[in-house]
Order: structure tokens, then sequence, then C-alpha cells
């Protein structure tokens, strides 16, 4: 995920003491993710409860076996739980912020106390879209049980779909959570990685290396996935090492296919590259927004 403040975490990295947001905008992203995330935590001997909403239940033990994890004993004996909000978040009608930090609370320690090395939990979160008693408090909780997870023996994936969240919302609960997951990239060799997420609670592609002639098309064909998605779209440029004129031209091209209403917003650009950008006349292109490291995104 293209976080604000840098605070992107891969999958396999996340541990006991993260506190994780997830926003993605398709189902094979949210599998990618989720699959290893759990999976991950029952070999490390951590217990993990998973709360579905979307998803059935039956769905997410499907992911697992991809993963090389057969989840049927380990739902027999109890080290593996997925259930549904409405029987975890909902379960007393209303949803109530400090009575779930408190739930998660006492999960964690009857986890260490059956011999678990940690537990680890993951959340659907959609059902904060219905008409549900409490449900404005969710970012509410998402800043109050920083607490359980600060404590170093647990971690927490919770996920917002993109799809069902607006960016506005989507930006609000990545504020409250400490770090944000990163998604598959959408490429990635020894010299280019193109990852893309959000920013702002918008859709995102991060670029990270070089871009050249033998990778020009690859960046377009990037952009093109995100011209495909809703609102505007940020291109990171925080971690781009060089990036010649065809580069630019593809970036001037997306923004200049770019709907009606909508931008695209090139942050972090290298001051010397966004001279370029304004030399050979790209800036005048309406839908197109350039600003170097040193102006505020």
């Amino acid at each position: 995920m293209a976080a604000d403040t840098g605070r992107d975490l891969l999958v396999q990295d996340v541990g006991q003491g993260d506190h994780v947001c997830l926003a993605f905008a398709d189902d094979a992203e949210q599998r990618h993710v989720l699959s290893h995330y759990l999976a991950d935590g029952l070999r490390r001997g951590e217990r993990v409860l998973y709360f579905a909403d979307r998803n059935t239940p039956d769905e997410v033990l499907g992911w697992l076996p991809a993963a090389g994890v057969d989840p049927g004993p380990l739902v027999s004996r109890g080290q593996l739980t997925v259930t549904t909000a409405d029987e975890s978040y909902l379960a007393s009608g209303t949803f109530d912020p400090d009575t779930m930090v408190a739930v998660l609370r006492q999960e964690v320690a009857a986890s260490l106390a059956a011999g678990y090395t940690g537990f680890r939990v993951s959340g659907e979160m959609g059902w904060a879209l219905r008409e549900v008693p409490g449900a404005d408090r969710l970012a509410e909780y998402e800043t109050k049980v920083n607490a359980v997870f600060a404590e170093g023996r647990a971690s927490a994936v919770c996920q917002y779909d993109a799809r069902l969240f607006g960016a506005e919302q989507l930006h609000g609960f990545d504020r409250c959570h400490p770090s944000t997951a990163e998604l598959r990239p959408l490429y990635q060799d020894a010299r280019l990685r193109l990852v893309p997420g959000f920013r702002s609670g918008h859709h995102a592609l991060r670029v990270v290396g070089t871009v050249d002639h033998t990778s020009t098309a690859t960046l377009a064909a990037a952009l093109e996935t995100l011209l495909d998605r809703p609102g505007d779209v940020y291109v990171d440029m925080g971690e781009l090492e060089f990036i010649d004129l065809a580069g630019v031209r593809a970036l001037a091209h997306a923004a200049d296919r770019m709907a009606a209403g909508r931008r695209l917003h090139v942050v972090d650009l290298a001051p010397l590259m966004a001279q370029v950008v304004r030399l050979v006349g790209f800036d005048d292109i309406p839908a197109l927004s350039v600003d170097t490291a040193e102006d505020p995104a």
C-alpha cells in the first residue's frame, strides 16, 4: 500500500505489536495478503481469529490450502477460528469500542494462557457501512485498540474494501493505524518496482527505482490499470532514482486520458525532473498535477 507517511509493511514482516490497515480494490489483493498473514501466524504457533463479513467463513478457510496450510485440524483444536462480524463486533446488536477492546485483550490473555506464542486477528470492516448502532464509532475503536497491540503479544490486519469505502473514509481509517499493508507489486525486477496502493484514500502507484526505454511500456501499463478505477490517482515518485523523457511522456499521456473531473497527481518528484515536465509543456495538461519533494503533496 502506498501510504502517506512511509509506514508500509510487507505481509511477511507483520508481527506481534503491529496494528495494520489494509485497503484493497479487488478480491485477489485481499486474498493474497490475508492468506499469507493467517498462514504465517499459524506456523509461528499463534492463535488466529478472523472476522468475516463480505466473505463467508468457508471462503476464508478455502484460501489457506494455497498458502500451504490445512485448516481443518487447526480449527478442530481451536488454534484457528473464523467467525462473522455479526457474531463478534456486533454480537450485542450494537458496536461498542470499549467492549470490543476489552474482548480482544481477553483473547490475547487466553491465547497466551493456552500456550500459544501470541495472537493475531483480522477483520473485514464493511459491516460499518450498514445501519448498525455504534458503527459511527469505528474510528474511535481503531484508535483505542492500538494500546492492545502496543503491548507486543498480538497483531491485527484491519481490512477496508475500497469498492465500499470512499476516499475520505479510507484516509481517516488509515490514519488510525500505525502501519499499512503493502500490496503485491504490479511489476518487479532488479531495477524497478511498481506497487499499487492508496494515498490520502485515493488509488496510488509507488514507483521505486529506474524508468527508462526498457520499462516505459511497463509503467504505462500499470498506469492504465489505475485509470480503470474511480477517482483521482497519485503516482508517488519519492523512491524514483531516474526517469527518462519517455517515462515522463507516459505520465502525461495517462493524465491526458483521465475522465473529466479526475486528476493524476505526480508527487515527490525530484525538482530537476519537475523542471523537465514544465519545460516540455506537460504541466499544461489540466488533469496533471506535479509536486516536487520540496513541495507539499
